[in-house]
């Protein structure tokens, strides 16, 4: 990751104001596997207070909230969308929280897509791009 990447699509300040001020966050790949990085981390942010929705093909209910096959079909406000699928996938979730109006998307370690972080930076949103939410609120936590 260049030097201009990390800084674009890794501001503290973002970080910082996505885990303290957003309610709702998206997982993208979310399903009923407590041995996927999705699931540890919606579980993480949803004991600490955010609601939590999963949006993978199968849209089970997880962690106890309803499921859906497609992050077109959530019917609330989305302030952040966690794309929790391999970064070739990337793109297209970008673009589809761009659609939807999302304030936010996040890829986490290892989910690298530039240009479609920078198609979502030029809509306006906010980006973290390889990143991983529970080491970041670690790291906020002892600032």
């Amino acid at each position: 990751m260049s030097k201009d990447m990390d800084d674009r699509f890794a501001d503290p300040h973002v970080i910082r104001r996505l885990l303290n001020e957003s309610k709702t966050w998206v997982f993208v790949g979310l399903g009923d596997d407590p041995g996927r990085t999705a699931y540890q981390q919606a579980r993480l942010l949803q004991n600490r207070g955010k609601r939590i929705i999963p949006v993978h093909p199968a849209a089970k209910t997880v962690l106890g909230e309803q499921g859906y096959a497609r992050l077109t079909d959530v019917p609330a406000p989305v302030d952040v969308v966690g794309v929790y699928r391999r970064a070739e996938f990337a793109g297209e979730f970008v673009d589809e929280a761009i659609a939807v109006g999302a304030g936010a998307v996040w890829l986490p370690l290892d989910v690298i897509d530039e240009a479609a972080a920078q198609r979502a930076l030029d809509a306006g949103l906010d980006v973290v791009m390889d990143r991983c939410p529970g080491v970041e609120w670690a790291l906020r936590r002892q600032a």
